[in-house]
């Protein structure tokens, strides 16, 4: 017989086995542990291993502002306009263990070897050399005291902050005399100093550029082993060979970015003092224009101290810009729209005059041609007129354009159903109750029955007035009012837009302007608004509407920038093509080929006897279409004292040659008269002859000299495109 297990023996069993339980649940949970951790190393090497590799190269590596020069830009014959000029320059890159004693010392020997000029130096440089040479002095601008007293008033301060309240007490403390203590010779040392603080770690800093005579530039060279982080090098400053306001400009690297895109441009891993483009063509091509800085990786030592720096990646010159726009052309306009300005200004009713514009491009891809803007103002010391370029003029200020909207007025008339092809209308005196008469230039007081070619060559008011009045469901009854449905001005609007009338071209520069949009809704100023007396509309939106008319219907968006290159070894021959720009067509208008085509015939009418430019083209070997405009309208220019004055819009638009359509042409000329009793001389039409006559020579000699004088083909329009937009 089995003798019975003891109490105490069966807790000892029970305890082991409990024991063993646990630790076979603590082996488990450890083999649990170790599994998660090789996973997750495993997951780390294998599967993020590459990404933390770049993460490392990333802070390793840095982008020097080495001084790679900015792409040039080409006229679209290969003339330069902007290029760079090699300059000397002394640089200095500070590490992040640089102290300030060690950039002192630099500066001192510096100031040995170079002249450095003194303007930049502000106050607040002073203060903060003052403090670097007077460190005692310095420390007895705070007492003790004080510097508690600080630390007691707010309890929430950090060391950091209060030492903060503590420098600005010593910087406020210092006095004239000690600030103006600085011999001849410490200010240079200072302008040496403040540029070699001025950036980052790593990033060579601009000490003296531009003004570096041959003789500084070999004593530092000589010296350069003995002056640590300082360099001689090339800087590139930017050079124009043309006055055109659209090609914009740079800052230096003395200015640096611009405070106001400071964020913007830090975002993109530019640096403060980097250049960049101020406006125009420049800014909106900066990513292409600006370069690669070089790219390099410091070696350091276990103290962190840099002792080797290799370059991962060379810097590169920017790309070079080939522009649509013909040079010669520009040159040729601009000289012609300067004399016919002070010309003009010698009349006594052009006290307000004081602009003139003049817009080419190829109606067929929307590359502009010449961007023509000219202002006149007063020299303060001689009293006498000076012309300034104004070309942004041309897309950032508009004005009422008068009769060359009557183009799209017939067009939205055959699509809104209110006229049709041909259509006799009776030209008269409009009589509404309360307003003066509205009556044609051509018509004062009769009754003549025109169509709507003949509308157009003769620019017939009242023909334009019997579209709106139709489109507004008006019911005309002289000397009675004249009740509309002022939905008619958003349709009318809507449709001008569709040609590019009071919107926004698209054109690739910054800052382009639509115009003002008038907001009354009387019945009389639908009237104005068809015969272009109501929005007002900028020369580079005329230029592109008469395009649209002169391609077929197609509104295309204008472009200055032509090809971008791979940079040229000599800036004379182009350099490899990167890419052409594409032709954007924005949208087509809702008018089929016959309407376009009778609007192409009175655009034709325009220059033959009994047109409003009947003497355009005689002599001329080449045919073209237009239309002349005038517009009644209030001065809103320069002058603020003659605002609201009454004067007189000029603008004439085209297309040659007639049946072929290469160039298109829009001219406005502004506040020409202030005396509207007067008829003013046709300077519009004068400036468009001008224009043409000018394009046509520089055609013919190029084709003698074997220039390619490039044109696009006209669009390809399909059957079914034209059908679907066909009433």
């Amino acid at each position: 017989m089995k003798k019975p297990m003891r109490k105490v023996d069966q807790a000892k069993i029970r305890q082991r086995q409990h024991i063993a339980f646990r630790m076979n649940l603590l082996f488990f949970a450890i083999f649990i542990l170790f599994s998660l951790l090789i996973f997750r190393l495993g997951y780390l090497q294998i599967v993020k291993g590459e990404d933390y590799k770049r993460l490392l190269e990333q802070k390793e590596e840095i982008a020097v502002n080495t001084s790679v020069p900015r792409g040039r830009i080409y006229d679209r014959f290969g003339k330069v306009l902007v290029d760079n000029e090699p300059k000397n320059a002394i640089t200095y890159t500070k590490t992040s263990s640089t102290t300030a004693q060690e950039m002192l010392e630099i500066a001192e020997t510096l100031s040995t070897l170079i002249e450095q000029d003194t303007k930049r130096v502000t106050i607040g440089d002073k203060r903060d050399f003052w403090i670097l040479l007077n460190p005692e002095k310095a420390k007895e601008k705070v007492s003790a005291k004080e510097e508690l007293a600080i630390k007691e008033s707010d309890s929430t301060l950090s060391n950091k902050d209060v030492q903060r309240k503590v420098n600005q007490l010593t910087r406020e403390r210092i006095t004239d005399e000690e600030l103006n203590s600085f011999t001849d010779h410490e200010l240079e040392v200072l302008a040496i100093y403040r540029e070699m603080m001025s950036g980052y770690a790593y990033s060579p800093q601009i000490i003296k550029s531009g003004d570096v005579t041959e003789e500084e530039f070999a004593r530092v060279s000589e010296r350069l082993g003995d002056l640590e982080g300082v360099n001689t090098t090339t800087d590139w400053e930017r050079v124009k060979y043309s006055d055109s306001t659209i090609l914009g400009t740079t800052t230096s690297p003395i200015e640096g970015i611009p405070r106001s895109h400071l964020d913007y441009y830090l975002s993109r891993d530019y640096s403060r003092n980097d250049r960049v483009g101020r406006s125009y063509f420049e800014q909106y091509y900066e990513e292409l224009l600006k370069g690669q800085k070089t790219i390099v990786k410091n070696v350091k030592d276990r103290t962190g101290r840099v002792v080797e720096t290799k370059t991962v990646r060379e810097g590169e010159p920017g790309k070079d810009l080939v522009l649509s726009v013909d040079s010669e052309l520009t040159e040729s306009l601009e000289e012609i729209v300067a004399n016919k300005l002070l010309e003009l200004k010698r009349s006594p009713s052009a006290s307000l005059l004081d602009r003139a514009f003049v817009v080419m491009m190829d109606p067929n891809n929307g590359e502009v041609l010449s961007l023509v803007g000219k202002r006149l103002e007063k020299d303060k010391d001689t009293g006498k007129w000076e012309v300034r370029d104004y070309a942004f003029g041309t897309f950032t200020s508009a004005y009422e354009v008068g009769s060359t909207v009557k183009l799209a007025t017939v067009l939205i008339g055959y699509n809104e159903g209110v006229l049709n092809i041909g259509d006799v209308k009776i030209d008269e005196p409009i009589y509404i109750a309360g307003s003066n008469p509205k009556r044609s230039l051509f018509n004062r007081n009769g009754r003549v029955a025109v169509n709507d070619v003949t509308a157009l060559a003769k620019s017939s008011n009242v023909y334009m007035f019997r579209i709106a009045m139709a489109m507004g469901n008006a019911v005309y009854r002289p000397h009675a009012p004249l009740p509309i449905d002022i939905g008619a001005f958003d349709r009318l609007r809507q449709a001008y837009a569709s040609f590019g009338l009071g919107v926004k071209t698209g054109i690739d520069l910054p800052g382009e302007y639509a115009g003002v949009t008038g907001t009354d809704t009387i019945s009389g100023k639908l009237l104005d608004f068809a015969i272009g007396q109501f929005d007002t509309y900028t020369p580079l939106q005329l230029a592109q509407y008469v395009s649209t008319v002169a391609n077929g219907g197609y509104r295309i968006a204008p472009k200055v920038l032509k090809e971008i290159r791979e940079p040229s070894e000599d800036g004379v021959t182009l350099g490899p093509l990167i890419q052409e720009s594409e032709t954007t067509i924005l949208n087509r208008i809702q008018n089929n080929e016959k309407e376009i085509e009778q609007v192409k015939k009175g655009m034709i009418a325009v220059y033959q006897p009994g047109g409003t430019a009947s003497t355009f083209l005689q002599g001329k070997s080449y045919t073209a279409a237009g239309k002349t405009g005038t517009a009644q309208s209030s001065y809103y220019g320069d002058d603020r004292s003659k605002y609201g004055t009454r004067t007189i819009n000029l603008t004439h638009v085209g297309y040659a040659p007639a049946d072929n359509p290469e160039v298109a042409y829009a001219v406005v000329v502004p506040y020409i008269t202030t005396n509207p009793n007067v008829s003013p001389p046709p300077a519009a039409t004068d400036l468009a002859k001008s224009a043409l006559d000018t394009y046509f020579e520089l055609k013919k000699k190029r084709e003698k000299e074997g220039i390619i004088h490039s044109t696009e083909p006209p669009i390809i329009k399909e059957k079914d495109q034209d059908d679907s937009n066909s009433k």
